[in-house]
């Protein structure tokens, strides 16, 4: 049986309505893996025959997505502070609400700017790499427990050849016993482990989603170390579920963070909080 790129892509779309909320863009964007061709193509050849080895490998593609695999892990990239980066079943799918992270952090480093900072469980990289990649006369140290997902960051910061960024392997402040940075900055695990969110989001790490019976365990081990390790005037800068602010504002008050505030992200959602130890 012959299918033509339209008529591919309209069955895809359909296969895929159940599990994404961009199913036509789903579509194209693994098709565009398969041709190993730009998105016009699809445009302005829509008549085009696909042969039976691109159809057969379009259709395995379409029902690993729709069984609500990534299409970040189908391509094996994402784009994140338009960067493109390499992720895998080992890493967290970068999210768009992260950029807010990366954007704080650079309104409060200057861009002359030679300070040490610190991203824990930085997972593909995205954050470190961003920052690094905005600030090049300051050195990034990215921290994650998973030797897999440290491999996948290594390799994406050598891809935007950023020297100036060290990965190391541990659990949170337990993988630098002995620094300082102006700035520590993470998209720690902040979803409950009996959240049904968890359901959809099967095909990424579970440690680097769930942390505890709400949420808040990772939150909690970095708001009780992450003081000793910042310089005077740094501050903390911790990304968090939207129904989380109160909590964390009273983990980190715990600990005797300061000046705890909370920073929406586009959607006017509550994300993002910032503290000190001044």
């Amino acid at each position: 049986m012959t299918m033509n790129i339209e008529k591919a892509l309209r069955s895809a779309s359909r296969t895929l309505e159940i599990a994404s909320d961009s199913a036509r863009l789903d579509a194209e964007l693994l098709l565009m893996i398969v041709l190993d061709a730009p998105r016009s193509l699809l445009f302005a050849h829509p008549d085009k025959d696909l042969t039976t080895g691109e159809l057969t490998r379009f259709t395995q593609l379409v029902e690993r997505r729709a069984g609500q695999e990534p299409v970040a892990y189908l391509t094996g990239k994402k784009e994140f502070w338009s960067l493109s980066l390499k992720v895998t079943p080992a890493t967290l799918v970068p999210r768009p609400e992260t950029e807010l992270l990366v954007e704080e952090a650079l309104n409060e480093i200057p861009q002359d700017a030679r300070m040490s900072i610190l991203d824990l469980g930085t997972g593909s990289g995205a954050i470190a790499i961003a920052i690094a990649s905005e600030r090049p006369g300051c050195q990034v140290v990215a921290t994650d427990i998973s030797a897999a997902a440290l491999a996948i960051a290594a390799e994406n910061a050598k891809r935007h050849q950023l020297a100036n960024i060290t990965f190391v392997q541990g659990t949170w402040l337990d993988a630098v016993p002995e620094q300082t940075f102006a700035f520590i900055v993470s998209n720690p695990p902040y979803i409950a482990n009996s959240d049904k969110a968890l359901n959809k989001l099967q095909h990424e790490p579970r440690d680097a989603l769930a942390s505890g019976e709400d949420g808040l365990d990772a939150i909690r081990l970095i708001a009780a170390d992450a003081g000793k390790h910042l310089a005077e005037g740094g501050a903390l800068l911790i990304e968090h579920g939207a129904d989380q602010e109160p909590a964390v504002a009273d983990i980190l008050k715990k600990h005797g963070w300061q000046d705890i505030r909370c920073l929406p992200d586009l959607g006017g959602l509550p994300r993002m909080t910032r503290a000190s130890q001044d």
